[in-house]
């Protein structure tokens, strides 16, 4: 083995990648996407309470109206929609579309904004409605 080849890395690491943001929103999707998990968790429990009677969902209730509470159904929320616009660009990317440089991007920067957006929107109707 000539020095060269034991001075280079075996596969390839963060060194050789410059972050890009389609990089970092496939990163965060697949983020989100566990963490839809958690918060899927966070549903069953609030249906859960709902179902075992008045005491169970007072508890329950409370819970999600604190401030705590509220955070974390905003995470859930932005989680939600992110999610689901990175997978609309996924299937975008599926058909053969959008891989090209510009495209690419604008489907990445749609993706960060359209969820922020989203998120934003459907707290406001929701506080708007109370």
């Amino acid at each position: 083995m000539s020095e060269v080849e034991r001075r280079r890395p075996l596969s390839p690491h963060l060194q050789v990648y410059r972050p890009m943001l389609t990089m970092m929103m496939s990163i965060v999707h697949r983020i989100t996407g566990a963490a839809l998990y958690g918060a899927t968790l966070l549903l069953v429990y609030y249906l859960v309470a709902a179902a075992n009677g008045p005491a169970s969902f007072a508890t329950a209730s409370g819970l999600f109206s604190s401030i705590i509470g509220q955070i974390v159904l905003f995470g859930f929320t932005w989680a939600l929609f992110h999610h689901l616009l990175g997978g609309i660009r996924h299937a975008i990317w599926d058909t053969g579309y959008g891989m090209d440089h510009p495209v690419r991007e604008y489907l990445a920067q749609g993706t960060a904004i359209g969820g922020i957006a989203l998120t934003i929107l459907v707290w406001a109707l929701a506080y708007a409605m109370r």
